[in-house]
């Protein structure tokens, strides 16, 4: 080829590309992959199956998203927060809050005394429903306090000495 002009040398690489062209053309196309395997990326439009290139619930992105990176249990433990009235039912949770949760015991305040008694009553009828909604394992153990008495050790109008008994005779 060294030796041929370059009109010719020209219409030999032609003839080899169109050559190639038509086998390529005639010889069935194997798919050996989506593109993800390989590294590639799809072109084209994607067609009437799924595709990993579809539209992909917010939902479902979030769910695999949260497994990739280990999140299930601290969702777990802010929907014991979040849906607290879901999770022990409205009656309950008309009466009560949750305080804070520390690995798996779950401190809640009741409204009164007497509904703090009520829920230590109900503790184990709440575990199983948290358990059910949430999760086993997420929550433990209860702790169930009444509200807390105020505080009068602390304050602008505090005295130094005995307190109320000095007033009296």
């Amino acid at each position: 080829m060294a030796g041929t002009p370059g009109p010719e040398l020209a219409r030999a690489v032609l003839d080899a590309a169109l050559a190639k062209r038509r086998a390529a053309q005639q010889a069935p196309r194997r798919r050996t992959g989506t593109g993800e395997e390989t590294g590639r990326r799809l072109r084209g439009y994607s067609g009437p199956g799924p595709d990993p290139r579809d539209p992909q619930l917010f939902g479902a992105v979030l769910e695999r998203i949260m497994k990739q990176r280990g999140w299930q249990k601290p969702a777990a433990e802010a929907t014991v927060f979040g849906a607290w009235e879901k999770v022990v039912g409205s009656d309950i949770a008309q009466h009560s809050r949750p305080v804070k949760l520390d690995a798996g015991v779950l401190t809640v305040e009741a409204e009164s005394t007497a509904w703090a008694t009520q829920l230590r009553l109900l503790a184990g009828n709440l575990l199983k429903r948290i358990a059910a909604e949430v999760g086993h394992n997420v929550v433990t153990k209860l702790n169930i306090h009444g509200p807390a008495a105020p505080s009068w050790n602390k304050g602008p109008r505090r005295v130094q000495g005995r307190g109320p008994r000095d007033t009296y005779g």
